[in-house]
C-alpha cells in the first residue's frame, strides 16, 4: 500500500486511501476532527475541541460525570467554578478544560499556561513555538515552509530568488541561503543589494 500524499495521523491502508487515528478526518488525516460538531453531541453542556480529541465541560452548579453528562451539584453551585467541577473524597475541585489551562489564584477561573516560554512545548528543529489559549503549535521559523517530502511532513526552506518574494533592486542578483537570501549588485553597480546605483 503506497500513499502518494501519505497520511500524516493515520496509516496507508490501501493505493492512496489512509486509515485516520481516532479524532483526525481528511484524505490524508490531516485535519482535526471538530467532536463538538458531531450528532450525538459528545458533552451534554458545552465541548471543548482540541487537537485530535476534546473536553467536556458544565455549566455553573453542575458537575462532570465520567460519560460527558453533567450532574446538578449544589455543592459546584456554592464554589462557583469557572468550567464546572468534581467531587473528590467529599473536596469539591474546580475544573479546567485543557491540560493548557490552570486553576488561577482564585481556584476558580483558568488561566493560559505559556507553553512556549515554560519549555514544557518541545518544537523540532527549524520550528517555533506558537502559544494558543489552552494549547500551543509548532510552527516552521520564518523562511521555511511545510512540505510533504520523501514520506513525511517537513519544514524546507523558501527559496525566496524562485518565489519572486525578495525585493532586490533590478540590477542586483538574488543569492538564496537557508531560511533566508541574500541581495548582490551586478558587475558595475554599487550598493545594498537592494539599492544599486
Amino acid at each position: 500500500a503506497t500513499c502518494g500524499h501519505g497520511c500524516k495521523y493515520g496509516e496507508c491502508m490501501g493505493p492512496n486511501k489512509c486509515k485516520c487515528f481516532p479524532g483526525f478526518t481528511g484524505k490524508t488525516c490531516n485535519q482535526d476532527l471538530n467532536e463538538c460538531g458531531l450528532k450525538p453531541r459528545p458533552c451534554e453542556h458545552r465541548c471543548m475541541n482540541t487537537h485530535g480529541s476534546y473536553k467536556c465541560y458544565c455549566l455553573n452548579g453542575y458537575m462532570l460525570m465520567p460519560d460527558g453528562t453533567c450532574a446538578s451539584s449544589r455543592t459546584c453551585a456554592m464554589v462557583n467554578c469557572q468550567y464546572g467541577c468534581e467531587e473528590v473524597k467529599g473536596q469539591v475541585q474546580c475544573l479546567c478544560p485543557s491540560g493548557g489551562l490552570q486553576l488561577g489564584p482564585n481556584g476558580r477561573t483558568c488561566i493560559d499556561i505559556d507553553e512556549c516560554s515554560t519549555g514544557q512545548a518541545v518544537c523540532s528543529y527549524n520550528r517555533r513555538c506558537v502559544n494558543t489559549f489552552g494549547s500551543f503549535y509548532c510552527k516552521c521559523q520564518l523562511g521555511y515552509e511545510l512540505k510533504y517530502t520523501s514520506g513525511r511532513y517537513n519544514c524546507v526552506d523558501v527559496n525566496e530568488c524562485v518565489t519572486n518574494t525578495h525585493g532586490c533592486n533590478l540590477h542586483a542578483e538574488c543569492l538564496n541561503t537557508q531560511g533566508s537570501f541574500q541581495c548582490k549588485c551586478k558587475r558595475g553597480y554599487r550598493g545594498s543589494g537592494f539599492d544599486c546605483a
